[in-house]
């Protein structure tokens, strides 16, 4: 069964014309992460990769293509968690900074803390030498329109944030058992300055432990801080539910409690893995046993071979 991973784009409405755009990319980004697996890579390692390669395409709500805030500027959030050892790094509304999801990996790393943010986490990142870009290069012409759009004063929010390419997330179990986890995020559309959502949060946006599984989660992030919802999938897990069964429970918990839509990639150690949503859709993308699974809509499933391109 091992190794696995397992990746989202973001729970919510994708437009038709982005639809195939936010497939290909969580495609592509499981592909990647799967061959480090292959190679005899660490889970941590690859949920990192497949985060990172969602953040450098301009489709996804998070890296180069993440949301505008009220001002029209970008803040993002990430975190990633170790199984093993429940190490965790997380760093919220940081800025200037092309992949939040390896400075999260640093702060875990490199530090004797879990989160660091805004201009702490900016002067850690000099300190370790991550280059700063340009704010406007993690802006793209499709965040720009849709930030324009939300300030009319007859916008409808919730038209607003659909279309939104949501929180990108990865979750894996490498050949030596240990599972990991990986979640990073432009935010919400239009938000408040400095306003943070569950993706750096440890047990909403996401949670690993060895000895119950991981998750990466996506969607409505005030809905999901309410019910700490990673954590939440891996009690049901604890309590003997399976990655599926676990992950429908607290997505339907949260939406009956709170009202709140989303979306999450699940694993368990032994390789059992789920990718479920109560949102429209959710771009998804899995590799195991050298076969990629994908989908976008409720019950929709596509698989085809990898082919191994190692020597």
């Amino acid at each position: 069964m091992l190794p696995v991973v397992v990746v989202h784009g973001g729970a919510g409405h994708i437009p038709k014309e982005r639809s195939d755009l936010s497939t290909s990319g969580v495609c592509s980004a499981v592909r990647s992460a799967y061959a480090l697996l292959q190679g005899g890579g660490s889970s941590l390692d690859a949920v990192v990769e497949a985060v990172l390669l969602l953040e450098n395409n301009p489709s996804f709500n998070a890296g180069c293509g993440s949301v505008l805030n009220m001002k029209g500027e970008v803040e993002m959030d990430a975190l990633v968690m170790d199984g093993k050892t429940l190490s965790s790094g997380a760093v919220s509304a940081v800025r200037n900074v092309a992949n939040p999801i390896q400075l999260a990996r640093l702060v875990m790393d490199k530090t004797s803390h879990a989160c660091l943010t805004a201009e702490g986490a900016s002067q850690f990142a000099r300190s370790m030498g991550v280059p700063e870009v340009p704010q406007e290069s993690l802006i793209t012409e499709y965040s720009r329109m849709r930030w324009k759009k939300n300030l009319a004063p007859d916008a409808n929010p919730v038209e607003c944030q659909m279309g939104k390419m949501g929180t990108v997330g990865a979750v894996a179990v490498d050949t030596d058992g240990n599972v990991a986890c990986a979640t990073s995020t432009g935010g919400m559309l239009n938000k408040m300055e400095g306003r943070v959502g569950d993706t750096p949060c440890i047990g909403s946006g996401g949670y690993a432990d060895n000895m119950s599984g991981a998750v990466s989660t996506t969607g409505h992030g005030e809905a999901i801080m309410k019910v700490t919802l990673a954590r939440h999938i891996l009690f049901h897990m604890e309590q003997g539910q399976s990655a599926e069964a676990a992950s429908d429970l607290g997505l339907a918990h949260m939406k009956s409690r709170v009202g709140g839509l989303g979306g999450v990639v699940t694993v368990d150690p032994q390789g059992n893995w789920a990718a479920r949503f109560s949102s429209c859709q959710m771009a998804w993308a899995a590799a195991q046993k050298d076969t990629l699974h994908y989908g976008l809509y409720t019950g929709e499933h596509f698989t085809q071979i990898i082919e191994d391109h190692r020597a």
